[in-house]
């Protein structure tokens, strides 16, 4: 009886002993790098503490995040990254985030330089750069447009030199926000010079005369922000896109001309527009007028396309002045619209004679005073080519939503399905058998419900 006892206690001691083994310093350096790499900078430098080992290790994971804010003072900045981008350092960079915020800007930049030259020769693929300096602007180094392993870019505050080459035959994203660059033919170089660009992303804060142009064969998704100072609505400022692959363009903007040019009768676009006219008077409205009548166009032959909100507001707004281009390309359509809109549907959906799928979103809450909606008229669509709608936003009874599926129902002649959203919660579905007993102009209509929502 005491052997096994003792024999017991041995094995439970060496199961405690083989419990306290390190045994994450038993893998080899690569892998506790990539370890490493999914902490923070500042965690990461903290297991240099840990033993003899992990003393250096910090010192290759290839990822970094440089924030000044986390530095007492500029020196200390610039000695931490110096360490780091050692030149007997060998290994790849894979990502560098580098923010040089307020205070600690300096007429000597060698340093930023240096560091990027470095993660240029190592390989870089990703790299975001913020640097809001109030009294300073840091010009990115000529090694940075081509760079031939980028992969991601994003540009905060800086100065964009003026290469005489640029090549990034790998970069698919790309952020510019608020740079300074000497002339619009920079700008268009360095953007046309990613073959393989898909997500383009430009803020500016400017109100004089440029125009920033967008060429590029690969482009998907493209997001223009632009904060003006004041409303200058004489000013040319604007952008002329030509990118016949885009799906997704947003516009964030209120004074801007937009031009898009070659978009092909292919294309699917998610389009948030804010045109906001502040303040109102003759001169805002004739120059939101103008830029509505150039962007149009230019979309007018996609093939699908949906359109928050605030982009019907201005589109039908625009439609009370002038008419409407036609969309005959477009077969999909989804709409987010306030139900204080729900009456100028009919005449909004006269634009897309061929439309075969309608999706609608209501956003807000029912007015009573809403119940006395009434439709005039009824687009070409539905008396030629509209085949399936559906309602995504619950269905509550209101008596404007029941007239509005009563309209798609009755004057729908090719209408297929009909789907409509019950919140089962509240009210089962109820809703849905007052729905069946709508009159339907299509013979082979079919009403589904749908509780996805």
């Amino acid at each position: 009886m005491v052997g096994r006892a003792e024999a017991k206690q041995a094995r439970c001691k060496g199961l405690s002993l083989r419990s306290k083994e390190d045994r994450i310093s038993q893998l080899p350096d690569p892998l506790i790098c990539q370890i490493l790499s999914c902490l923070h900078t500042k965690d990461a430098v903290k297991t240099s503490i840990l033993s003899t080992r992990w003393k250096t290790l910090w010192l290759w994971v290839p990822v970094l995040v440089l924030d000044s804010h986390n530095f007492t003072s500029l020196d200390h900045f610039v000695s931490f990254g110096d360490k780091y981008f050692d030149s007997s350092r060998v290994s790849y960079i894979r990502e560098l985030n580098l923010y040089i915020l307020d205070g600690f800007e300096d007429g000597d930049i060698s340093y930023l330089k240096s560091w990027i030259n470095a993660a240029v020769e190592r390989k870089i693929q990703h790299i975001d750069v913020l640097c809001p300096a109030v009294n300073y602007h840091y010009e990115m180094p000529l090694s940075l447009y081509t760079c031939k392993t980028l992969v991601l870019l994003k540009l905060q505050w800086v100065i964009l030199a003026d290469a005489e080459v640029f090549s990034l035959p790998c970069l698919k994203t790309m952020h510019l926000d608020f740079l300074i660059y000497h002339n619009e033919a920079t700008f268009e170089k360095l953007v046309s010079c990613c073959p393989v660009l898909e997500e383009l992303k430009i803020s500016v804060a400017r109100n004089d005369s440029e125009v920033i142009r967008v060429h590029s064969r690969s482009l998907k998704r493209l997001t223009f922000i632009r904060l003006a100072a004041s409303y200058q609505f004489d000013s040319v400022f604007g952008a002329v896109i030509d990118a016949p692959l885009l799906r997704f363009l947003s516009v964030f903007d209120n004074v801007s001309k937009i031009v898009v040019n070659n978009l092909d009768s292919c294309a699917k676009l998610d389009i948030s527009l804010n045109f906001d006219v502040m303040p109102f008077n003759e001169a805002s409205v004739l120059a939101w007028r103008s830029r509505i009548r150039s962007f149009l166009p230019g979309i007018s032959r996609v093939r699908e396309m949906a359109i928050d909100a605030d982009t019907f507001k201005v589109i039908h707004d625009y439609s009370k002045l002038e008419p409407l281009p036609q969309f005959r390309y477009m077969s999909r359509l989804c709409a987010s619209l306030c139900v204080s809109d729900l009456e100028c549907l009919p005449t909004f959906l006269e634009s897309f004679p061929n439309l075969k799928s309608f999706t609608l979103v209501m956003i807000c809450s029912i007015p009573e005073e809403m119940n006395q909606i009434s439709y005039s008229s009824v687009p070409a669509c539905l008396l030629s080519s509209l085949e399936f709608v559906h309602f995504l936003s619950p269905i509550s009874g209101y008596a404007a939503e029941m007239k509005l599926v009563r309209y798609f129902l009755e004057n729908s002649a090719l209408l297929k399905i009909l789907t409509v959203s019950v919140n089962s919660d509240s009210i089962d579905y109820e809703i849905f058998k007052e729905l069946l007993k709508i009159p339907r102009r299509s013979t082979t209509c079919q009403v589904v419900a749908s509780s996805d929502w």
